[in-house]
């Protein structure tokens, strides 16, 4: 293990400290993007060549780095390549839903080192940090691996986080908010919390479609409406780290009541929870549609896929609920358009996975309620990260506060 406590690095004479940090940006830098040779991780942190490959030297007799083979010539000798070894430095990162979570062990090569298990819980769960605990020792015996080598946890999830306390304040019971302490004292290793849509934001600007973008709006289409923004290549956060509450802009006076407590919000006309209701109370009056069909004795199973998969079959109805809750998202989006300016907003989520069935509603909502040269600007795309990109977020968030333990910048 090469991080040190913060106790210890203060004891540190100043010629000691430098060349530790020099060893964890250097190790950032192979995270960052891998593999690297010496000559361009000394230029990167403007430092003499001998000193990077004394350090590397250092690290591959630790056993956190490898060589990773020989890359092209420039001109002279062919470089020897370096990147993180295998399963040096592991961590699980853990995204928790509405309902329901998932976990994952993964390396920082950003492999993942087992499979996505799902597990049921919810942020109000006082059995959170014990389920994740189970979870936990289940994923290390697929991996194969120690517990010590798994060297933290990054959790995701709903809710007004303050990641710094370890805190969300959404949680109903004030006792069980510092999800930190309480993932801490089972899993007995450091543990990092975060917003559930700023780790997906973050997932899809490291590996998907907002790749190499500066101002892009990622949500998850959900029960919620999770909004991740990326504003001037950034993760954006606000004064307090509760930015992007999109699901709680009020859209309806006197409408019907939100989870939040109060009426009218974008999330009780545009989620999934509307769609659902919408298609029970047409199956119970007994509307022509393959899902009458099917749900008329048990409308409550109705999920937002079987709407979808009857939609694509050319059931009228399931067309008409999908557009009806696409229009009114677009009116949504329409605001975010218009207030930052993007150049891309990429959707996930299961309401997504509708693809041109809630497209083409929701552009018509934006030519209806954007000024047209700001709409004229802005793209919007479908995910194609899967269920994978939360959990990446995660990793990356994680992997960057091990080895600088600062706020988060992806730029290479």
């Amino acid at each position: 293990m090469v991080q040190l406590k913060k106790e210890d690095t203060e004891k540190m004479a100043i010629s000691e400290l430098k060349r530790y940090k020099l060893r964890m940006q250097i190790l950032l830098n192979l995270y960052k993007k891998h593999p690297q040779s010496a000559s361009a991780l000394s230029k990167k942190n403007h430092v003499s060549l001998p000193t990077v490959r004394s350090i590397l030297d250092e690290l591959i007799n630790e056993g956190v780095v490898q060589v990773a083979g020989i890359g092209d010539s420039q001109g002279g000798r062919r470089p020897i390549l370096y990147c993180h070894a295998d399963n040096a430095y592991c961590i699980m990162a853990v995204e928790i839903g509405h309902y329901k979570a998932k976990a994952v062990i993964l390396n920082s090569l950003n492999k993942e080192l087992t499979s996505i298990i799902e597990y049921t819980t919810d942020i109000d769960d006082p059995n959170l940090e014990n389920k994740t605990n189970e979870v936990f020792q289940t994923l290390l015996q697929e991996a194969g691996i120690s517990k010590d080598k798994v060297i933290a946890t990054g959790i995701s999830m709903p809710g007004l986080i303050d990641s710094k306390k370890g805190v969300n304040r959404t949680i109903k019971n004030a006792n069980q908010q510092n999800v930190q302490k309480r993932l801490v004292s089972v899993l007995q290793m450091p543990v990092i919390i975060e917003n559930d849509a700023r780790m997906q934001a973050l997932g899809e600007f490291v590996f998907g479609k907002a790749k190499k973008t500066k101002n892009t709006l990622v949500i998850n289409w959900s029960w919620g409406l999770g909004l991740g923004m990326i504003l001037n290549g950034q993760i954006y956060h606000g004064s307090s780290g509760t930015a992007g509450e999109f699901s709680h802009i009020r859209m309806i006076p006197n409408g019907k009541l939100c989870e939040c407590g109060k009426q009218g919000c974008l999330q009780t006309i545009a989620s999934a929870r509307p769609l659902i209701d919408m298609a029970q109370q047409q199956i119970k009056e007994g509307a022509i549609s393959q899902l009458t069909s099917r749900f008329a004795k048990k409308p409550e199973e109705v999920t937002v896929k079987d709407i979808i998969n009857c939609a694509k079959k050319g059931d009228e109805l399931s067309i008409s609920l999908l557009n009806e809750i696409s229009k009114k998202f677009g009116w949504g989006l329409s605001i975010l358009i218009q207030l930052y300016n993007p150049e891309l907003i990429v959707l996930n989520g299961p309401l997504a996975e509708a693809q041109q069935y809630v497209l083409v509603p929701i552009q018509q909502s934006i030519n209806q309620y954007c000024l047209e040269n700001i709409q004229n600007n802005v793209k919007i795309e479908i995910s194609e990260i899967g269920e994978q990109f939360g959990l990446k977020g995660v990793a990356v968030m994680v992997f960057h506060r091990i080895f600088r333990d600062k706020s988060i910048d992806i730029s290479l």
